[in-house]
């Protein structure tokens, strides 16, 4: 059972012990997609949808969730963040936006469930006000892109397959 470094060696749930790991910069880039209808894409685009700057308010959701993916995930340990960002890439021709979110810190744990939360909830938040208009949007695509530092190195999606 001990495979598992979140169970102990009866097979409980445990948060894992870091303490004897040395602090590392530690980077994880996270990327994902929301798909809607091509009016819905052309109201965020040109942000005439009713209720507000609607990528403006998913970076910040974004943000925020980073900072809070230790309230969500139970065996994600706390971090100070010494970095985040969320950024939107516009993909006309299907009708999507790509989410990107960047993390970064020096520490003892990595930040890639903190990137990929922080794209799932920029994605939810772009979905929640545009909602009224489509209810057919489609999130999808969320993976860990990149991750660097500490003692399994770095990673770098293979995206030729």
């Amino acid at each position: 059972m001990t495979d598992f470094t979140h169970l102990d060696d009866k097979g409980r749930v445990r948060m894992v012990d870091v303490s004897d790991k040395p602090d590392t910069l530690r980077t994880a880039v996270a990327r994902g997609k929301i798909f809607m209808s091509p009016e819905t894409f052309e109201k965020i685009r040109d942000r005439t949808v009713k209720k507000g700057n609607v990528l403006e308010t998913a970076r910040i959701a974004g943000v925020m969730a980073a900072k809070k993916t230790a309230d969500l995930i139970p065996m994600c340990h706390p971090l100070n963040i010494t970095h985040a960002a969320v950024d939107f890439f516009p993909e006309e021709s299907l009708h999507a936006f790509r989410i990107e979110a960047v993390v970064r810190l020096t520490g003892q744990t990595g930040v890639e469930m903190e990137a990929l939360t922080a794209v799932s909830v920029a994605a939810l938040t772009i979905y929640d006000m545009c909602k009224s208009y489509d209810r057919g949007m489609t999130i999808s695509d969320i993976q860990l892109v990149e991750k660097s530092g500490g003692k399994s190195g770095h990673f770098v999606r293979d995206t030729a397959g």
